[in-house]
This record gives structure tokens, C-alpha cells and sequence, in this order.
């Protein structure tokens, strides 16, 4: 028997009456607020106010053959330390204490310019590199000789809200797609029932900028970031009825969707030139068919013992602080890295992985102005655990090679001290790393200076471009011929920037 809720029957005699548009179908339903709304948007687009893109095109032919097929992006928010983890400074260690002396004027966010801080943790070499590490990323040692250590990159900005959406787009400003958004268009989709490009947030909260960081932007809208909360009784929001929706089953859910379909494109067909609706009528077509398909992928309990031992999923913390600790932070992160893992093996092309938005004060975070022992260190033992076992994960399952992994942060952290214990913004200078997908490993590119306060060599600093060029290159993309005509521009990641970093290839 068909379902007989209101909305059926309103349906069924909208589609008896066989309106003409989707405007006729507001009006009945609605009560007209519907039809005005639409109204209103339709003359805006007769006046010339449609703000969707002036060209579509499609994206080059691959310029080579790609080294890799994804990407995976650690995005440490908040400002990681870089001299505390990665880039061991010798002299921080002598000279702790004293006066800090850059010998030029300091401009720094908080005044951060106290006595020179040595690592707050231990150094001690690594793999065959001898790379050296800080306590708390030891875990990352047994991959060293996988990953490329960069140095010496620099941010434009020492603002978290502009910084991060730097290293996010590519842009200091708002308005422009992510960088997932741009390997989605650029490649598109591998597995039609999943997103294309995913993002997992930090539980605790949003980054600096929120959706802005992975939305679309002018490019088609369904090249933007889909949200996920592994772990979570609703890891993707209103992917299914809500419970109240108890009248809703799946032959009413199928017949909605017809309908739906069928009034869409009608209205597609009359306005051939607006491509957002195209995109609007695909990411709902999308979100259908992620019902089968996404919570099949976000499954964990189906891994076995092993995977989830040495992700260290194998046992659930018994009890959380509210403030942040080690065991928390482990476990979600280490649960995202997996999560992240499933997905790229069922065709996701980009999951870009958060870690440290909290909010709250006081400040618990990446961001650590008070305390770096304190902040960072759960967040980086867990942070370390959970990309330590998935670079192991993937390397066992062979998909490493054609993996590329990234981690990063909007800026580092000042080698002198503020409050005592605590670092200041500093976007002059801090490290980067990528693993697999072609990249050589075991190497160090660039360098900061004595501090760890800007490069050494300034006039040739790695910056946010170069990275995203180089990404771009793995994937078999040539970034200055990745583009979008936007406002009269031909739009790119790189802006008018980036060159690839060749000596971190394998």
C-alpha cells in the first residue's frame, strides 16, 4: 500500500496536475512563500546577478603519469611547534635562557620575545637518516626513512583565521575552493556512492574559517569538502530521517526522490546556462546513494584484531577529562587516520584529517601561548601514534606508494619564550612533511636558520604554493594548467605562484 502521508498526497496531485515548473509546485505546497522566495531568485538571475561560474570547461589531461591516486592531509590547527618536534636547534639548547637577539626588529603577535627556549623535549635520531625527532613524535621514527622532512616554509601571515585558509586555499581571503576541492575537480570521482573529498574535523570544534576552509567556493558545488565525525551516532548530518520521521520508509523515501528528481530536472531544462543546479541535483544523488555506502566504509568494528591493535582502537578509554589529554587524543585521532585509510581505499581521492580546535579557555590547543609541554603534549604523542600507524597501514596493504601524505600546520612557533613556558606565532618559518605517493624519503629539505626563526636561505623559502604545486605534480597534474575562469580570471591553486620541489621526489 502506498504511504498516505501529506506529503504523498500533495505529490500525487502535483503530479496529476503536471505543473509547469518548479515554481507552480512551491506555490501549491507552500502556501506561495515557496514561489516568492524562488521568485526572488529567479529575477535576480534575469537581472544579471547569477554568480555562478563563466566558464565550465574541463580540467587538463593529466601532463604525466601521476605517482599517486590520493592524498591524505594532516592539518595540525592552532600553530604546531615546529622547533619542539621536528627541527632539532642545538644552540636553543645552549643558549637557553638568555636574552633573546635575532639582530633585527621582532614584530611578534602577543610580544612573545622573552629569553631563548630550548626544546622543551628530548632530540634523538631516527632510521638510517638519523633523523632527528622529539619525544614526543618518537612513534614517527620507525617511518623516517619514508618521509621528507621541508623545513623551510613560510606563511604570510602570523593571523590563525588567514594563515589557515593560506595553507587550506591557497588564499588569504575567503571565496575560494580548498585544495580537496580542486584534486576533485581535477580528477574527479573514483567511487560514485562516496564523496570525492572528505573532511574530518577535530572533534572539539571547527578550525579558524570553518566550512571555508573546504567549500567549493565558484567551482561546482560538489567539489566541496563532505563533513564526517567517525565514531559519532550520526557521523554524517541528515544523511538519514531523523527519528521523528518514524512515517517515512523506503518506498515513501524512493518516490520522494523520483519526484524530486523529476521536478529537478524539468527546471534544469529551462535553464540550461545555470550549472548550480546540476550540482545541487548531483550532491543529492550523492547523499542517496552514501546511505548504502557510507556506513559500510565507516565501520571500524569490521577491521580485525590487528589493524585495530596497532591503531590502538583495540580498547576504548575508560575515562575522559574534560580537559584534554593523551588517552582521548589517541584515540580519536588514531580513529579518524582509519577512518581516513577506509575511505581512500573505497576511491575517496582527498580526506583532509584536523587535529587541536579547542576553543575553551583556558587555552588547550595547538595554540600554545602558556604551556607548549602542557598543549602539545598529548596532542603530539597522539597525533604521532595515529600517523605512525597509518603510514605502517598503508605501506602493508601497498597502497603507500601511490599514497600521498601531508602534514601541516598554519605556521610555526618563535624559539623565544613567552610567560615563561610558553611560544609566540611565528610565521616566518616552520616544517612540513610528506610520505609515499613518489616522494623520496629519509631526506630534509631547506632549513631554518640557528633559531629555528626563519630560513636560512631567505631569499628561496618553500611556501604554501610550492607545496600544493608539488601535490598537484604527484597526481599527474601540471597546477599552472589547473584552472577555472572566475571574475575574469583563470583561477588556480597557486594563484600565480608555486614551483615544484624536486628534490623531494623520488
Amino acid at each position: 500500500m502506498r504511504n498516505d502521508s501529506p506529503f504523498h498526497r500533495i505529490a500525487r496531485q502535483f503530479a496529476a496536475q503536471q505543473p509547469r515548473s518548479r515554481r507552480d509546485f512551491l506555490w501549491h505546497a507552500g502556501g506561495g512563500l515557496g514561489g516568492v522566495a524562488l521568485a526572488s531568485m529567479l529575477s535576480r538571475d534575469a537581472l544579471g546577478f547569477f554568480d555562478g561560474p563563466e566558464s565550465i570547461g574541463a580540467p587538463p589531461p593529466l601532463a604525466h603519469a601521476p605517482k599517486a591516486k590520493r592524498v591524505i592531509q594532516l592539518f595540525m590547527s592552532g600553530a604546531a611547534s615546529h622547533l619542539d618536534l621536528f627541527d632539532f636547534k642545538p644552540d636553543l639548547i645552549k643558549y637557553d635562557g638568555k636574552p633573546s637577539d635575532f639582530g633585527e626588529s621582532v614584530e611578534t603577535f602577543q610580544d612573545g620575545l622573552g629569553p631563548w627556549l630550548r626544546p622543551v623535549w628530548e632530540f634523538e635520531p631516527y632510521g638510517q637518516c638519523g633523523k632527528m625527532l622529539g619525544e614526543t613524535v618518537a612513534e614517527l621514527g620507525a617511518h623516517v626513512d619514508d618521509i621528507a622532512f621541508i623545513h623551510n616554509v613560510t606563511s604570510r601571515s602570523g593571523v590563525h583565521s588567514t594563515a589557515t585558509m593560506l595553507q587550506s586555499t591557497g588564499f588569504q581571503l575567503p571565496g575560494f575552493p580548498g585544495a580537496g576541492c580542486w584534486v576533485s575537480y581535477g580528477l574527479g570521482s573514483m567511487n560514485e556512492n562516496l564523496p570525492t573529498f572528505v573532511v574530518l574535523p577535530d572533534h572539539r570544534g571547527m578550525p579558524s574559517n570553518g566550512v571555508k576552509n573546504w567549500d567549493s567556493a565558484f567551482l561546482r558545488n560538489e567539489h566541496s569538502g563532505t563533513v564526517i565525525y567517525p565514531g559519532t551516532p550520526h557521523p554524517i548530518a541528515d544523511l538519514n530521517p531523523h527519528e521523528v520521521g518514524r512515517f517515512i520508509n523506503d518506498a515513501s523515501e524512493r518516490d520522494a526522490q523520483e519526484l524530486l528528481a523529476e521536478l529537478n530536472r524539468a527546471h534544469e531544462a529551462t535553464r540550461q546556462q545555470d550549472e548550480r543546479l546540476d550540482a545541487r541535483i548531483k550532491s543529492y544523488e550523492l547523499a542517496a546513494r552514501m546511505q548504502l555506502a557510507a556506513p559500510e566504509a565507516l565501520n571500524l568494528k569490521t577491521e580485525p584484531e590487528h589493524v585495530l591493535r596497532l591503531y590502538g582502537l583495540d580498547h576504548h578509554p575508560q575515562t575522559w577529562e574534560k580537559e584534554i589529554n593523551e588517552a582521548e587524543e589517541s584515540y580519536v585521532f588514531a580513529q579518524k587516520c582509519l577512518c581516513a585509510r577506509r575511505l581512500l581505499e573505497r576511491g575517496v581521492r582527498f580526506v583532509q584529517v584536523w587535529s587541536g580546535n579547542d576553543n575553551s579557555h583556558p587555552r588547550r590547543n595547538w595554540d600554545s601561548h602558556e604551556d607548549v609541554r602542557r598543549d602539545h603534549g598529548p596532542l603530539s604523542r597522539g597525533m604521532a601514534r595515529g600517523a605512525a600507524a597509518l603510514i605502517a597501514d598503508l605501506k602493508q596493504r601497498g597502497m603507500l606508494e601511490d599514497t600521498l601524505v601531508i602534514w601541516t600546520t598554519e605556521f610555526g612557533r618563535m624559539p623565544s619564550s613567552q610567560a615563561g613556558r610558553g611560544r609566540d606565532h611565528n610565521p616566518f618559518v616552520f616544517t612540513n612533511w610528506m610520505c609515499g605517493g613518489g616522494i623520496k624519503g629519509g631526506v630534509s629539505h631547506g632549513a631554518s636558520d640557528q633559531w629555528g626563526y626563519k630560513p636560512l636561505d631567505r631569499k628561496n623559502p618553500t611556501t604554501v604554493y610550492d607545496i600544493h604545486a608539488t601535490m598537484l605534480h604527484q597526481l599527474g597534474i601540471d597546477h599552472t594548467k589547473l584552472t577555472w575562469r572566475h571574475n575574469g580570471a583563470d583561477r588556480r591553486l597557486t594563484d600565480v605562484h608555486g614551483h615544484v620541489i624536486a628534490p623531494i621526489l623520488a
